[in-house]
This record gives C-alpha cells, structure tokens and sequence, in this order.
C-alpha cells in the first residue's frame, strides 16, 4: 500500500541515523535507560554515568538533531523553534527500538524534552529524572528565571557579533568548578564546534521557551537532580518545578555547576539508581 500523498514515511534506520542513536549495556534487560543531553553537548556528555548502568539495563543514547553526530541536512531551522519538534523526535527514536515504560533522564534543555516527549507519548516512559531542567530561563513576577530580557538580549548579540569568544565566557560561567579549568576548555571546544547561526536557533528554542504550564499535569513519577550552586538554573527554580510538579522529588547534590553529570558523576548515578525500581535479573 503506497502512503498517501503529502505523508512523508520515514524509516527505523531513518530515524536513528538522523538521532546518531547507540544502543548499549544489556539487551536483554527488564529496563531501559534513555539519555538526552543539554545544549553545548552531545550524548558523549553521559560517558562518566553510563558505564555504572550497563550491566543492569539497556541504555539509549542520542544527539538531538543539530548536535553532535546528527547529520546536518536533518536540521531545518523552522522545524527545531522550540523544544517540542525535539520532544517528537525522541518519541520517533523510542518507536524505532520498541522502547516502553523507560527511565527518561534529561540534562537540562533535555529535561524538558523528555517532559514533553512522556505527556506526548505517556507509554514510552514509566518515570523522569530531569537534571538542571528549567522550564523557563526568563525571569517573571514571582518567578526567578535567573536572566533578564536585557541578559538574554546580550547574549543574543554576542553570539551574533563574535560566537567564539561568548563561547570561551559562557563556558566558564556555565561549568564552574575553576580548580578544574579542563571541564570548562572542553566545554567550550565543544561550544565553539556548532556553527554560529545553527547555534543561535537553539538558544532562541531554550531561552524563549515557556512551559511552566505544562508542569502541573506530568503524571509520571519525577525526579529533579540539582546541583547546589548553579549559575544557568537557580535552585529556586529546581524548588518551582518541584512545587508545579504533582508527587515529584527534589534531590540537591553537592556539586557545583550546571553539568553535574561531567563534575560529579558519581552523585547523579546515586541519584538516578535511587530513583529507579529493583532490576529483575532474567
């Protein structure tokens, strides 16, 4: 049967080259583990966390389009304005490899991915740990964002003027962790390694996102990982989502940083493996 004119069908293989998906740990396990990563990295970002996961569960790692390994022409500008055409995209990945009832861990923009992927497609996940997630960047009454209009708009504008060197200060700024100054020059390599205008786009999707909204009718179980001191999300806005958020958890580490993940591997595998159900060993 021919597919009706004006539908485009698009492949498994399709799907999970335009993602650069991997497929890892234990394909017989119970339980999947998937990971989405945050701007400014791809899914090598998780490096430090998976390994302690692969022996007890399946593990799925992509790049969002645009990132990483992805293949350029599957970036439209018009399609990626915001977080939602991300959030389809990993519903497509979890279709392709018959994912059901998985673990959705998200680092930051990636949080509200899975967020939006799991109230798109409720049966892909059976819980959520969202990992310096903000939805929301831009400060409001009664809401502490952590930037301005005017913070954002100079962003916006260094970025345009001289991309590379709003790299090398945001990096900084972003990792903390100054005794160890390699974290922050990785960052920044990495940063420095997305075309400018492509980068642009996905800041616009992140900073002008809203979807404080949708918080209220997440009805997976979720926790929120924070790091203790975090220059890009505020804890006050961890205490926000935790409070909008029905029955979720607040687990506050002692790391510094908004990529805990590279800083304190160890305290987000804590977190992520005392959150998650007993594995049954097949």
């Amino acid at each position: 049967m021919r597919p009706s004119r004006g539908i485009v069908v698009t492949s498994s293989s399709e799907i999970l080259a335009r993602n650069a998906v991997t497929v890892t740990g234990r394909e017989d396990a119970s339980q999947t583990l998937v990971f989405v990563h945050g701007f400014g990295t791809d899914q090598r970002s998780w490096r430090a966390v998976v390994p302690a996961f692969e022996n007890d569960f399946r593990i799925v790692l992509l790049d969002n389009v645009g990132a990483g390994a992805t293949p350029p022409s599957a970036f439209t500008q018009h399609r990626y304005l915001n977080l939602d055409r991300y959030a389809s995209d990993l519903v497509e990945v979890c279709d392709a490899l018959q994912v059901r009832r998985a673990t959705l861990v998200g680092h930051s923009a990636g949080g509200m991915i899975v967020l939006l992927a799991a109230a798109l497609r409720p049966d892909i996940a059976s819980r959520l740990v969202l990992v310096g997630a903000s939805p929301r960047y831009l400060e409001d009454r009664g809401y502490p964002g952590g930037f301005t209009r005017e913070a954002i708009q100079d962003i916006y504008r260094a970025v345009t003027s001289n991309y590379h060197e709003w790299a090398e200060r945001f990096a900084p700024l972003a990792m903390s962790n100054s005794d160890r100054p390699q974290l922050a020059e990785h960052f920044a390599e990495a940063l420095k390694g997305i075309p400018p205008d492509k980068a642009l786009t996905v800041l616009c999707s992140i900073l002008q996102s809203d979807y404080r909204e949708r918080l209220p009718a997440v009805r997976h179980p979720t926790l929120l990982v924070h790091a203790r001191e975090d220059a890009i999300v505020p804890l006050a806005v961890a205490d926000y989502m935790h409070r909008s958020i029905p029955g979720s958890e607040l687990q506050v580490i002692g790391a510094t940083g908004h990529f805990p993940h590279l800083s304190a591997p160890a305290e987000v595998i804590a977190a992520i493996r005392g959150f998650t159900p007993p594995v049954e060993r097949r």
